[in-house]
């Protein structure tokens, strides 16, 4: 790169300062597959325990303040729960971060929530995400994130046209609730659990959709979420343009909606994506994304899995932002096809470990969380403590 070596650190160091990161309290709880759940002796299975993980992994990468919640399994009460978060707040020093409804764990969702034929079962729905809203005030959180596994499995069997409609009305509800710092994100995906139609199944119908609700309401990529193949920078790209890119779940996928750790099986796509969201940041585009972990740590330690995400988050992140733009858009307006390539693939390549580590020890933060983390005993002291309980029940979708 063309950068000097102060000049590099000095990157490093403002991408860094400038990257946080959300991770999911169900990210630390006993997960599995629709065949059967495996379960760790050192899983969360309480809101207390979830803080605490939430904090250690916060103590050892110093880039996540926040944990999303989820309100049936992180709030069973409601917004008589609150003051219990807050508590857990000040004792643990990470804030409550995006506040997820649930639309798909009852058995009255069987046919849909906020997109269900019956009237009284869509009221219901849309009182839950109201309810979710209060809550997200109640605790000063800004992002409610909204996914549906609304849809249907048989040609016929529904009117995509009435659900639509349907949808439009609860989200414009919704957005006329949120106070005025708050924001509605809209997940999409195309399908799991229906198989035939899903009622927000890509990107443009997510944006078609916030349009609808109203200037608030944003979309959110789940980048598990898409067919194979599937262009996401490229998507990235669209909804940073339109201004409608509000936040990200990330995680990785093989196949599917897997949920693999993030980079596990794809790191370049992160980079490219990273590398949409750096140029847009250039240009003043997407400075309030929020970059949030959604993954099931199936066989993974909880813990380990947590961290390695973040570590590799960092790094992609840093890859990306060490990108010398300027140049790269010399070789793109005089379409010069190999050296654009190779200035792109060579900052991929770029080993940026040694520059993360600096940046933690300058930070006071250990060099390798990862390491610091398996060489205390956080782990196994939680597993002592947990694991005559670590069997208890916790839903993940």
């Amino acid at each position: 790169m063309a950068q000097s070596e102060s000049a590099t650190i000095a990157l490093a160091t403002q991408a860094l300062d400038a990257f946080q990161i959300e991770i999911p309290s169900w990210g630390f709880a006993n997960t599995g597959t629709r065949f059967g759940k495996f379960v760790q002796a050192a899983a969360a299975s309480t809101i207390e325990e979830k803080f605490a993980d939430a904090a250690e992994v916060h103590r050892l990468t110093g880039v996540t303040p926040t944990v999303a919640l989820h309100v049936l399994w992180d709030l069973p009460n409601g917004i008589a729960d609150v003051p219990k978060v807050k508590e857990l707040e000040q004792q643990y020093g990470v804030l409550a971060g995006a506040i997820n409804p649930n639309l798909f764990q009852d058995q009255e969702y069987k046919f849909g929530s906020l997109c269900n034929p019956s009237a009284a079962i869509r009221e219901h729905a849309v009182k839950h995400v109201l309810d979710s809203i209060e809550i997200a005030k109640g605790l000063g959180c800004r992002d409610i994130s909204l996914w549906l596994a609304d849809g249907s499995n048989y040609p016929g069997s529904q009117s995509i046209r009435n659900r639509i409609g349907w949808l439009e009305d609860a989200l414009r509800t919704a957005h006329d609730s949120l106070a005025h710092n708050q924001r509605l994100l809209i997940e999409y995906k195309p399908f799991e659990p229906a198989f035939y139609h899903t009622d927000i199944a890509d990107w443009g119908m997510s944006s078609m959709l916030a349009r609808a609700a109203g200037p608030q309401a944003q979309v959110l990529v789940d980048t598990g979420h898409h067919y194979t193949s599937q262009n996401i920078e490229q998507i990235v790209a669209w909804l940073l343009h339109t201004g409608l890119l509000g936040g990200f779940h990330f995680n990785d996928r093989r196949y599917a909606d897997d949920d693999l750790t993030l980079g596990s099986i794809d790191p370049y796509q992160i980079f490219r994506i990273f590398h949409e969201i750096h140029q847009g940041l250039s240009e003043g585009l997407g400075t309030g994304i929020a970059y949030m972990i959604d993954q099931s740590h199936n066989l993974k330690g909880k813990m380990e899995a947590t961290v390695q995400t973040v570590v590799t988050a960092q790094e992609l992140w840093l890859k990306a932002a060490l990108i010398d733009r300027e140049q790269l858009a010399v070789y793109q307006q005089s379409c010069d096809i190999v050296a654009a390539e190779e200035l792109y693939r060579g900052a991929f390549w770029t080993d940026v470990r040694p520059l993360a580590a600096a940046w933690r020890t300058a930070h006071g933060l250990p060099a390798d969380p990862l390491a610091a983390l398996r060489a205390s005993d956080y782990v196994e002291r939680a597993a002592k403590v947990r694991g005559s309980r670590s069997s208890a029940v916790s839903s993940y979708a």
